[in-house]
Formats: C-alpha cells, sequence, structure tokens
C-alpha cells in the first residue's frame, strides 16, 4: 500500500487515488470506537485533517455530539489536490463554544464557519501543520499508502490521536517502534472485528455497472462497500488496555516448543499463554489487542531479517512452499512461522 513521496503533492495524489485510499469510514463503526473516549474530548480541540467534511461521517459524528462531548473547538480541513497539477484553494470548517451564530442557544450545524484556505488543504502543508498544533486530538482516517508519513508527523508533534490504518502497518518498523516504546497502541474494538467502508458513488456505480466488484470490495444489500484489513490506532488510554488477560495453561515443553534459533516458546494462541511461564515468548500479533501493559512486557517484533539478525537469531534452513531456504525469523523445525511478537509477563 506504500508509495513514494516525491515532495509536493505527489504522494498525496498517488495515496487518494490508490483504490484502498477511496474508502470512507462508516458512522456506525465511528460510534463503537469513539464511545469509549468521551472523557477524552471534553474542553479539548478535535482536528479532523484527513476528512472531507462533505463526505466524512467522523465530522458528522463530532458535529452531532459537539455540546454532548463537551468539546472546546471542532476543525476539519478539506483536501482539494486530487488529480491536478494546480489545484484550487481549499477551505477548513470550524465549530466553536461559545460562537452560537444563529442564536438558537445550542452549538450545532448551523453555526459551522467555513474559511478558505491558501492551499489545497493537503495535512503536510504549513497552514494544515498550524492546525495541528492547535489541536489537542486528532481523529481521521489518514490516506493508508500515507500512514508512516502522517504516524510520523503526529509523533514529531506528540499529539493524542484516534486513526484507522492498515493491519499491516503494525510490522512497518517506523511505526513499530512506536508501539514497542509505549507510545502509541491499538484501539478498543477488536482486531478480529472486520472494518468495511463506504465509497465514492461514482466509484460504486462504476463497479456495478462493470461487474467487477473483487477483493477490494463487498456487496452487501445492493451497496457496494470498500473492505481493507483495517485497526484503529491510538495513544489515548482505553479500557481494554486495563483489562487482565485470564491464563489458564500450564507449561509443557512439548506443547510449548523453543524455537530452533532464539531462546523463546512459541505460543500459537494468545488464550493458549501459559500461567506459569516467566521467560520469552513468541505470541501472534493479535496479542496487540489484548496488550495489557500492567500484565506484559512488549520485548520486540519478531520476523526474519536484520531486526532478528540484531537480536540474536541464527539464520536456518526451513521449507518455504516445499522448497529449501534460510530464516531467522521464528522457526519450529523446518517450518518457517507468521510474524510473532516477543513477550515476557510482569
Amino acid at each position: 500500500m506504500s508509495v513514494t513521496t516525491t515532495g509536493g503533492n505527489t504522494g498525496l495524489r498517488l495515496a487518494k487515488n490508490a483504490k484502498n485510499d477511496e474508502y470512507y469510514t462508516r458512522l456506525e463503526d465511528i460510534e463503537r470506537e469513539l464511545v469509549h473516549y468521551r472523557d477524552h474530548f471534553r474542553d479539548k480541540v478535535v482536528l479532523l485533517n484527513c476528512d472531507d467534511p462533505e463526505w466524512s461521517n467522523f465530522w458528522r459524528y463530532f458535529e452531532l455530539n459537539f455540546e454532548f462531548l463537551g468539546l472546546k473547538k471542532l476543525i476539519s480541513t478539506h483536501y482539494t489536490g486530487v488529480g491536478s497539477g494546480n489545484p484550487p484553494p481549499s477551505y477548513k470548517l470550524e465549530l466553536m463554544r461559545g460562537r452560537d451564530i444563529d442564536g438558537d442557544g445550542r452549538i450545532n450545524g448551523r453555526d459551522v464557519v467555513r474559511t478558505d484556505l491558501s492551499g489545497d488543504g493537503d495535512f503536510r502543508s504549513p497552514e494544515c501543520v498550524a492546525l495541528l498544533e492547535e489541536a489537542d486530538i486528532v481523529v481521521t482516517n489518514p490516506p493508508f499508502s500515507l500512514f508512516r508519513e502522517y504516524i510520523a508527523q503526529l509523533a514529531e508533534h506528540d499529539k493524542r490521536f484516534i486513526i484507522i490504518g492498515s493491519k499491516n502497518a503494525i510490522s512497518y518498523r517506523d511505526v513499530w517502534s512506536l508501539i514497542e516504546s509505549g507510545w502509541m497502541w491499538l484501539g478498543q474494538t477488536p482486531t478480529s472485528t472486520n472494518l468495511v467502508f463506504n465509497v465514492p458513488e461514482d466509484r460504486a456505480d462504476e463497479l456495478l455497472r462493470t461487474g467487477t466488484v473483487g477483493s477490494h470490495y463487498l456487496l452487501k444489500d445492493g451497496k457496494v462497500l470498500g473492505r481493507a484489513p483495517s485497526i484503529w490506532f491510538t495513544n489515548l488510554d482505553v479500557p481494554r488496555r486495563h483489562e487482565e488477560l485470564p491464563l489458564f495453561h500450564e507449561y509443557d515443553p512439548i506443547a510449548y516448543p523453543t524455537y530452533g534459533n532464539f531462546e523463546a516458546i512459541e505460543v500459537p494462541k494468545v488464550s493458549h499463554i501459559p500461567v506459569d511461564y516467566d521467560g520469552l515468548m513468541g505470541v501472534p500479533i493479535t496479542f496487540l489487542g489484548k496488550h495489557n501493559p500492567d500484565q506484559f512486557e512488549i520485548v520486540s517484533y519478531f520476523v526474519d531479517g536484520t531486526e532478528a539478525e540484531k537480536m540474536g537469531a541464527k539464520r536456518v534452513p526451513v521449507l518455504k512452499s516445499g522448497k529449501p531456504s534460510m530464516s531467522n525469523g521464528p522457526v519450529i523445525g523446518q517450518q518457517k512461522l507468521y510474524d510473532r511478537i516477543l513477550i515476557r509477563k510482569k
């Protein structure tokens, strides 16, 4: 899903034209996740910097719940740079506590102020970065193909956020380092939940007309929905992080073999983490959706490559698609396993 950013708006134009960047988050998925953050929003400035407010259900959610959540200010920027070498200026929408334009005693959609931007609304532009600096919390579904750059900007400015990203983003080295350090984690919605997305009407009509609804899309009740393995990322506290994972299984060296190339045991399922083992354990990446930082320490990401070499994993013979190969990732016998997360009980 990644693209090469060459500067200016090139990367963003490519991202917006990529299939998985056409998706708009459904209101029901936003409500299911954001209900757990109500206390975080009070008296805060919330920025939606990758959301066309004409389409965005993020804008709709916060506009409808502005007073209920006790927001101080809501800002959304519109991006106009798609497919144009000289895109027109964009705009921002704002709702602000105390600015009751229609005088009805409430802050709602009739009190929205629209202001033109000097640029096209690229989240990396100076005027959008200034809005980022003003914001307390950023909430959005950024282009998956620009996720690395987007999360790096949030980290640079040390911003609180709730965003959607590809499940594959966990394995990005720069993203993983932020997870491993404890700066960010997964949201409240279980990783097993399959998020689907609204797509632009013209795209949906084209798919229906040509009969080319494929693996990237889902036809449900006559409506075309986008499909991409996605999860919520955040650095705001959520109830899940304080739920202790119940442990029932006892350690058995047969049931929990040691990797052939690294001193850690293989735990095939998160629910099988042994109650009586205090050493290093390799667990599936779905563990992140269950991680309680008071119960477990995340040690490293275990996958074939230079990082495994740095932590001392040996490169050993394996069978890959029935053919001999070499790997320093998690290996049992001659079987190369999928990526694992190395953890230790606290």
